[in-house]
């Protein structure tokens, strides 16, 4: 898949509190938003049907489960699937994983994160959301090594703080502010060249 964009994708890492941080970032989202949006988010085995159904409501983006080798594409959210690490491949396809737990959780944003920052380098926007863990400060800090973006939510906006302010200590973000902060943010990428 070619883009012409500065950026080409988003990862974005929640838990505790996401859903909610999740349907405010879907429903701020421009109707002319086009950048790819892979999340992991900490749920149940059996969440996974619901929970699209759920953002579908809040957005004009498809929003799926990727498929094992499917390639990203524009106007698409892939929602990982709980039991499985998802992977970017270096082609920029999916993959699934069901090696041990990261930070006790699989799938894990660490993982997500730190293959996709592989995959696609300085083009990559990782974003950290409310969540009560550390899963995903190894992986914001892959990325900001390769080059990509850093946003984080504000741990003092966020529902549980422990994996935004985890995220702030260890990479210093380029942007921090609350989900509608950063909402506005991702929009402004479209315009980035």
């Amino acid at each position: 898949m070619k883009f012409k964009r500065k950026y080409e994708l988003i990862v974005i890492g929640t838990s505790n509190g996401g859903v909610t941080a999740l349907i405010e970032l879907l429903k701020g989202l421009s109707p002319k938003f086009n950048i790819p949006i892979v999340i992991v988010i900490h749920l149940g085995k059996n969440s996974l049907n619901q929970l699209c159904s759920v953002l579908q409501h809040h957005t004009k983006l498809k929003v799926k489960e990727p498929d094992e080798k499917e390639v990203i594409r524009s106007r698409c959210i892939y929602l990982a699937s709980p039991g499985y690490h998802l992977l970017i491949e270096p082609d920029r396809s999916f993959s699934y994983c069901a090696s041990e737990p990261v930070n006790f959780s699989r799938p894990s944003i660490d993982v997500l994160f730190e293959s996709a920052a592989d995959a696609f380098t300085s083009k990559l926007v990782g974003v950290i959301l409310t969540g009560a863990n550390t899963d995903g400060t190894k992986g914001l800090f892959r990325i900001k090594h390769k080059g990509g973006l850093l946003m984080v939510q504000d741990p003092n906006t966020a529902q549980s703080s422990e994996m935004p302010a985890s995220a702030i200590r260890a990479c210093d973000p380029d942007f921090t502010g609350s989900i509608k902060e950063i909402t506005i943010k991702i929009n402004s990428l479209l315009f980035e060249n």
